[in-house]
């Protein structure tokens, strides 16, 4: 499935919640195709972003924490609800197939896949936008092309051989 892009780009839902990872250690272990080392893969999760575009508070957080190496390629997904205090109400864990949708930019000959699982709610993730991961993207660019500036016109650096 191609996916045509004609809409601009929807905000990612911003709502963050602690992972249980007990339970998250559990269900990646009881996952086939499961990372090999699920504790080190989990290490760097205390909390979880949903990936969702914007949505109403009836529609469940998605988070996606791995992706195994079968096809259709199954994810596990952990998928919570909240209340307007932005407490954790409901949560579960699940395995879900991966959205087959797919961005094809025929000028510059790449594509996009899209990141959800199959069904999810709202628009694919190719359409969700990510203002912080963009601005920090623009800084680190920015930054590198500084340095690389910098360093191309250092004085220290005349004269001296390179080895």
């Amino acid at each position: 499935m191609t996916a045509r892009r004609n809409r601009s780009p929807v905000l990612q839902c911003t709502t963050v919640t602690p992972l249980p990872t007990g339970e998250a250690l559990a269900a990646l272990l009881a996952m086939q195709g499961g990372p090999d080392d699920a504790a080190d893969h989990l290490a760097d999760m205390a909390f979880v972003l949903c990936e969702l575009g914007e949505h109403t508070d009836e529609t469940e957080h998605a988070a996606h924490l791995w992706t195994a190496e079968a096809q259709p390629p199954p994810g596990l997904w952990f998928l919570w609800t909240g209340n307007n205090g932005g407490l954790r109400v409901h949560h579960r864990f699940a395995t879900l197939t991966m959205c087959p949708a797919r961005l094809h930019d025929l000028r510059e000959d790449s594509r996009r896949w899209c990141g959800l699982f199959e069904d999810h709610p709202g628009r694919h993730s190719f359409d969700v936008s990510d203002p912080l991961r963009e601005l920090l993207h623009e800084r680190i660019r920015r930054e590198a092309r500084r340095r690389a500036v910098a360093e191309d016109s250092d004085p220290d650096d005349e004269g001296r051989e390179t080895p």
